[in-house]
C-alpha cells in the first residue's frame, strides 16, 4: 500500500511539472548579450499585451526575440532594431513610445487628469467648508435652552 500510494504521488508530481522551451541563441560577446536581453525586455509581446517579449512564452514573442538576437548579432544598432518592430507592429509593440505627435495625449494626459483632479477636489472641499460655516448659526435663544440643557444634566 505504502508503495503504491509513494507511486501515485510520483506521477502527480511529474504530470504537474511544466516545462518551458528555454532560448539558447548564442551571442558573439557580452554586450551583445546584454543589448538584446535589454532589447527583447523593452519590446511588448503583440499577443500577451501586457508582457515583453523577454517574459513571455507566445510563439510570435519567440520569432520577435530570435529576430532581435539576429539583428544584434548583425551588429545594427538599438535604434534600427526598433524602428524596423515600430513599423511592423506599430507603436503597441514599445513600452515606451516616442514623444510625438501621435502620442502627445498617451505623455501628457495622467498630467492633465492629475491636474484638473486636484483643481476639482480643491474646489470641492472649499465649497463644502463655506457651506458648513453658512449653515451654522447659534442664536442667543439657542444658547440659552443649551445652558439650561447642561445645568439640567448637572443637577
Amino acid at each position: 500500500m505504502k508503495r503504491l500510494l509513494t507511486f501515485m504521488a510520483a506521477v502527480l508530481m511529474a504530470a504537474a511539472v511544466n516545462a518551458a522551451p528555454i532560448d539558447t541563441y548564442e551571442f558573439k560577446n557580452e554586450e551583445h548579450r546584454e543589448r538584446g536581453q535589454s532589447l527583447a525586455a523593452e519590446l511588448r509581446c503583440p499577443q500577451c499585451q501586457n508582457q515583453n517579449l523577454h517574459d513571455s512564452n507566445s510563439p510570435i514573442a519567440m520569432d520577435m526575440r530570435l529576430q532581435v538576437y539576429e539583428m544584434v548579432g548583425e551588429g545594427k544598432s538599438n535604434e534600427e532594431i526598433i524602428g524596423y518592430f515600430t513599423a511592423r507592429y506599430g507603436d503597441f509593440v514599445r513600452y515606451r513610445p516616442a514623444f510625438d505627435s501621435r502620442t502627445v495625449v498617451l505623455w501628457l494626459g495622467p498630467i492633465v487628469f492629475l491636474f484638473m483632479g486636484a483643481i476639482g477636489g480643491f474646489l470641492f472641499i472649499r465649497r463644502q467648508r463655506g457651506q458648513i460655516s453658512d449653515s451654522i448659526e447659534v442664536t442667543a435663544a439657542d444658547k440659552a435652552k443649551l445652558e439650561q440643557l447642561l445645568k439640567d444634566q448637572q443637577q
